[in-house]
Parts: structure tokens; C-alpha cells; sequence
């Protein structure tokens, strides 16, 4: 062996794996610029729509308080405003919803918390500490998923917390898990590399039973206990009003259908770049770009769920929960039918193993950023249903 001399500093010696040209392309600062204009369109439809409309509605509606009752009864009133009774009645299926909320606010905070690290930390240069950081980071932040999950679960009178608190502790594990371990078993049979040692699957089991679930806990009691009490600006009447008939489009189903294009619309580009660093030789290490498409997916979801949720209310629909949850968590439909696309022209993957490695892996990114996306929408949208209803006057 002969050693020669470099004159390359230690710390920038990983620079000649790194690609510069295929992330300063053209495109990457476009479809930034573009997602971050849409914002600021949504951003101001959203005030625009909401500013008209909520000072219209709340002008007809003082205008109605300083009317005698017989002139009230005449009055044509409509809109939001006639479902105040039934806007804060719990969820259908309360359970697994809190659960899911719960879920998707820990995916959130460990995604910020991961990109922040590798912003601050080079993390690419070491084979596998991403994930090793993803998970004590998803471990060390169990007590978001309990806190989330168990006030939303306290307020909406749920009974049997310790189930919840169960569910919304192994649901995302139990999917990457069995996912894995299907994976696995593919992989043992081709004795390929990617198999997870027994080990490694035994670590992962204690740590799901002897981190997550005792910090699990702890964000269950201290959520039910801090901030659990059904504290409604609206009383929630005894006997559900009917929804009326509504236009096709008004229906939950479509909205949930359309809820997700804008979101993905503000994504897919650094979709590309994720997907090719993942699937294919690059490297990622733009993460500043992944922190701003994160801020910037975060808004636009918030918004576009706070315009369908107008509308659905405005049916006179009070079905607003599910609705904003699956609206938003639609994106991640669209990302896996992307994957479809990138994985039939982008990558030259066959065979059985890496068809399942590839869709199997896709199916788990997929589910947990709609996870992510629902709750991320479905609090901002609970914000703003607070928001409005607090501003009425209710007799």
C-alpha cells in the first residue's frame, strides 16, 4: 500500500460523494419558489375568503340579535351558525381518531427534530445513523403521542383511555414492524443483505415495550389531567340535527378526494429529489430545502382543510373531524401513487424482493406522512372552528 498525501481537509473529504449539481438544479429553486407562492395564494384566499364571509355572517348575525323573536323566526338563517349545537360532538369511532392525532403530532415533531439534527449534524456521511437518530428520536418523543392523543380522547368522554393509550403507542411501530418483518422473510429466502438481523428485531421490541409505552403513558395522564376537560365555546345539543341535503361536491367524500392535490402539488418536486437519494446512488444533504418544503406542506394543508371544513360546515355538515383528518391525509394517496410512476420509470428494480423492499417500504413513508398531514390539518382546523364559534352570540 502507498499513502499519498491529501491536501483535502478531513471534514470536507466526504464533498466528492456529494452531487451539488444535481441539487442546485434549476428546477429544485423552482419548485421551491412555486410551493412557496402557492402559499401565499392560499395564505391569502383563506383570509380573504374567511374575512368577507365571517364579517358578513357576523353582521346578518348581530343584526338578527337586535331583531324580536317573531322577525327572527321569519329570518332566513343559514350556514354554519345553525350547527353550533352539533359542531363539537365527538368524533365517529373516537378511539382510533385520537389515536391517529396523537400519532401524526409525534411523526410531526420527529420529522422537525431529525431535519434540525441533520441540518446541524453532517448525518449523511454515516451509513445508517439517520434511522438509528429517527428512532431514539421517535422513542425520546412518545410522551407528544400520549399527550395528543389522550386530552383529545379525555375530551371528546372517552372511557377506556388505557386502550387508547395502547393503540396510539403501537400503531405506527406495529406497521413498520410487520412491514419489516414481511420484508424480511423475502429477504432471508434470497439471502440478501438487507436482512435484519434477529437481534436488531429483538432491540426493536424491547425498546417499543420499555421506552415507548412507559413515556406513552406519562404524555396519556399528564394530557387527560392538563388538558382534558371538554372546555366548548357551544353547548352540544342532546339530539343530533339532520344534514340536510348538499350539491355533490359538498360531500365528505369528495372533499376528501380533493383535499390532497394541493398539498402534494406543493411537495412532489422534492418528492423526486427524496426518492432519488433514497432508491438510487445520490445523496441527500440539502436538508434546509427539506425543513422549508416541511413548513411550507404544514401551511398549505392547514389551509386547504380550514377552506373544506368552511364549506362542509357552511352545508350545514357537522361531520368536520373525520373530514379535515382525511382531507389532508389524502396527500399521502398521491405520493404513493407517484412512487408507482418513479418506480416504473425511474428505477430499473425487478423481481420479486425488490418490488416488495421498494412498495412495502413506499406503503409505510406513505401512511406515516398522512398520518402526519391529517393531524397537522385537523389541529389547525380545530383552532379555527374554535375560533369562529367563540366570536358568536349563542342564546
Amino acid at each position: 500500500v502507498k499513502w499519498k498525501k491529501s491536501d483535502v481537509k478531513f471534514e470536507d473529504r466526504f464533498d466528492k460523494y456529494l452531487d451539488p449539481s444535481f441539487f442546485q438544479h434549476r428546477i429544485h429553486w423552482f419548485s421551491i419558489f412555486n410551493s412557496f407562492m402557492m402559499v401565499i395564494f392560499l395564505v391569502g384566499l383563506v383570509s380573504m375568503i374567511l374575512m368577507r364571509t365571517l364579517r358578513k355572517d357576523y353582521a346578518r348575525y348581530s343584526k338578527e340579535e337586535e331583531m324580536d323573536d317573531m322577525d327572527r323566526d321569519l329570518g332566513d338563517e343559514y350556514g354554519w351558525k345553525q350547527v353550533h349545537g352539533d359542531v363539537f360532538r365527538p368524533s365517529s369511532h373516537p378511539l382510533i381518531f385520537s389515536s391517529l392525532i396523537g400519532s401524526g403530532c409525534q411523526i410531526f415533531s420527529v420529522s422537525f427534530i431529525v431535519i434540525v439534527v441533520a441540518m446541524v449534524e453532517d448525518l449523511y456521511t454515516e451509513r445508517g445513523s439517520m434511522l438509528s437518530t429517527a428512532i431514539f428520536v421517535y422513542a425520546a418523543t412518545s410522551p407528544v403521542n400520549g399527550y395528543f392523543g389522550g386530552s383529545l380522547y379525555a375530551k371528546q368522554g372517552g372511557r377506556r383511555w388505557i386502550k387508547q393509550m395502547f393503540i396510539g403507542a403501537f400503531m405506527i411501530p406495529a406497521m413498520v414492524c410487520g412491514t419489516a418483518f414481511f420484508i424480511n422473510f423475502i429477504a432471508i429466502y434470497y439471502h440478501a443483505s438487507r436482512a435484519i438481523p434477529f437481534g436488531t428485531m429483538v432491540a426493536v421490541c424491547c425498546i417499543c415495550f420499555f421506552v415507548i409505552l412507559p413515556l406513552n403513558l406519562v404524555g396519556t395522564i399528564l394530557g387527560r389531567n392538563l388538558s382534558g376537560q371538554p372546555n366548548f365555546p357551544c353547548r352540544v345539543n342532546a339530539v343530533p340535527r339532520p344534514i340536510p341535503e348538499k350539491k355533490w361536491f359538498m360531500e365528505p367524500a369528495v372533499i376528501v378526494c380533493l383535499g390532497g392535490i394541493l398539498p402534494f402539488g406543493s411537495i412532489f418536486i422534492e418528492m423526486y429529489f427524496i426518492f432519488t437519494s433514497f432508491w438510487a446512488y445520490k445523496i441527500y444533504y440539502v436538508y434546509g430545502f427539506m425543513m422549508l418544503v416541511l413548513v411550507i406542506l404544514c401551511i398549505v394543508t392547514v389551509c386547504v382543510t380550514i377552506v373544506c371544513t368552511y364549506f362542509l360546515l357552511n352545508a350545514e355538515d357537522y361531520r368536520w373531524q373525520w373530514t379535515s383528518f382525511l382531507s389532508a391525509a389524502s396527500t399521502a394517496v398521491y405520493v404513493y401513487m407517484y412512487s408507482f410512476y418513479y418506480y416504473f420509470f425511474k428505477t430499473k428494480m425487478y423481481g420479486l424482493f425488490q418490488t416488495s423492499f421498494y412498495f412495502g417500504y413506499m406503503a409505510v413513508f406513505s401512511t406515516a406522512l398522512g398520518i402526519m398531514c391529517g393531524a397537522v390539518g385537523y389541529m389547525g382546523t380545530s383552532a379555527f372552528v374554535r375560533k369562529i364559534y367563540t366570536n358568536v352570540k349563542i342564546d
